[in-house]
């Protein structure tokens, strides 16, 4: 498949500004599994992962716990998770995952963002299929144990393949294997850092510099929304 995207998209997000973005859409993850399956991380395995990618953030406890009173107070806010697909520049398809309390206002965003950079939204699912949805589980590697033996345990619980960039690991498996992988990571005692699903292109496609640039401009404006969880595109 082809991983540089993936790193693309790590080195991106090691950019943002950590309070002003990543730590509220950790924390608007960790309402909503809080919400649909109870505030107990030991019982919630959604929440138990939301819990992981925050702390691999180094979000604060008090964020974290604040996140999780959230769901269940009086006034705890109903979060939709929508999904957004488009063309933008130069043609690069866009797929943008959301949760918005305000449906009304985050489709107006972000028809806005498509049109101004002389792009346009597409129906719903007519793009899905142009990405695969993967777990995606970051980890280190123990020192009694190899790629290949980990891969070999790993096999039936979903794992597709394991890969080593610049002393990070990677493991890779269907998005429906992503509890069997989790519950194999622990069974192996190896340490998860992080835990997510993610879209790949099934056909990336190679832009010029100067497209990049305009087809950054609305990834960014896109991932500067606060409604916005996730951008991926089918840049190679």
């Amino acid at each position: 498949m082809g991983r540089a995207f993936e790193y693309r998209r790590a080195a991106k997000e090691k950019r943002w500004d950590k309070m002003s973005k990543i730590f509220p859409r950790l924390g608007k993850t960790i309402t909503i599994a809080a919400k649909a399956g109870g505030p107990d991380p030991d019982t919630n395995s959604a929440l138990r992962t939301a819990i992981l990618n925050a702390k691999a953030e180094n979000m604060p406890k008090a964020n974290i716990d604040a996140a999780i009173k959230r769901a269940s107070g009086k006034d705890a806010e109903n979060f939709d998770e929508i999904n957004y697909e488009g063309k933008g520049p130069h043609g690069v398809l866009i797929f943008v995952e959301c949760a918005t309390d305000n449906n009304t206002r985050t489709v107006a965003n972000i028809k806005n963002y498509f049109s101004k950079s002389g792009g346009q939204l597409s129906p719903t699912g007519s793009l899905e299929f142009m990405f695969t949805r993967k777990a995606v589980f970051q980890f280190e590697k123990p020192a009694n144990l190899s790629l290949d033996e980990i891969e070999l345990e790993l096999i039936d619980s979903g794992l597709e393949d394991i890969e080593e960039h610049e002393g990070e690991y990677f493991a890779y498996g269907d998005f429906t294997s992503f509890g069997a992988l989790s519950s194999g990571f622990e069974k192996l005692g190896l340490t998860v850092t992080s835990a997510t699903l993610k879209r790949f292109p099934n056909n990336p496609v190679e832009f010029s510099e100067d497209h990049l640039a305009d087809i950054e401009k609305l990834i960014d404006k896109l991932e500067d929304d606060d409604d916005v969880q996730a951008v991926y595109t089918n840049i190679a």
